[in-house]
């Protein structure tokens, strides 16, 4: 079994060499290669990339158009893994979670294995162990976990629900969606997915916290990704 790790990115330079250490390490026991999709036009990231020393060799970097969804995508399309783990730029499994993931990959049927990470934000305050147990919680009752907790799926299981949607935002929502449609319940790690705390320190806590809510609350009752989009980027 073969492992690809999709790394959708965008202007990623101050983050993604660290990730791709911690991966690379993390993987070397195992049969596994890491796909980094750039998204930007001008493919800053994968410039970056280009001129300094990967770890490993089992890295490739790519380019598609902008947004996560079509990003991801082509990182799937492009993969040769049986096991597609989709994580952020900023972010990387602690401890045994690799591990833990693949022990119940041997349980599953291949077509029916899909699932994530519990949460983890980096940072010391403790306002984000709130957020980390609502998130684990909120994740385990929808059966909808979002992206940043380190979506993994069979390629068997996302060809067969079709990938992430083309849309400008919640394509991870859509993606799991599908999935639950289909009757298929997720597994969920009792490990942790690390995050960075920057969206939230840059933005404040009880914003960005309020507006998730709202804008999966608004996706709920029918507005399209493309208005939730224009009233995210505004």
């Amino acid at each position: 079994m073969q492992v690809s790790i999709i790394i959708p990115v965008y202007r990623e330079q101050d983050n993604i060499t660290d990730t791709l250490a911690i991966i690379s390490n993390q993987f070397k026991a195992m049969d596994h290669e890491i796909l980094v999709v750039d998204g930007e036009p001008g493919a800053s990231t994968r410039s970056f990339l280009k001129s300094r020393h990967l770890p490993g060799d089992t890295i490739r970097l790519l380019s598609a158009s902008q947004g996560r969804g079509r990003q991801m995508n082509a990182g799937a399309k492009a993969a040769k893994g049986d096991l597609f783990l989709f994580i952020h730029a900023d972010s990387h499994p602690q401890a045994g979670g690799i591990e833990k993931m693949v022990e119940q990959w041997h349980t599953r049927p291949s077509d029916m294995f899909c699932g994530a990470f519990d949460l983890a934000i980096d940072s010391g305050k403790p306002i984000f162990r709130v957020i980390e147990r609502t998130a684990s919680l909120r994740s385990r009752l929808t059966r909808i976990p979002y992206g940043d907790q380190g979506i993994f799926m069979s390629r068997a299981l996302f060809e067969r629900v079709g990938g992430f949607p083309d849309r400008p935002l919640m394509e991870d929502v859509g993606l799991m969606s599908a999935v639950k449609k289909a009757g298929i319940k997720p597994v969920f790690i009792p490990r942790k997915m690390l995050t960075s705390a920057r969206r939230w320190e840059t933005k404040g806590v009880a914003w960005v916290t309020l507006s998730n809510w709202m804008f999966i609350t608004l996706y709920g009752l029918g507005v399209s990704p493309e208005k939730l989009a224009r009233m995210y980027y505004r």
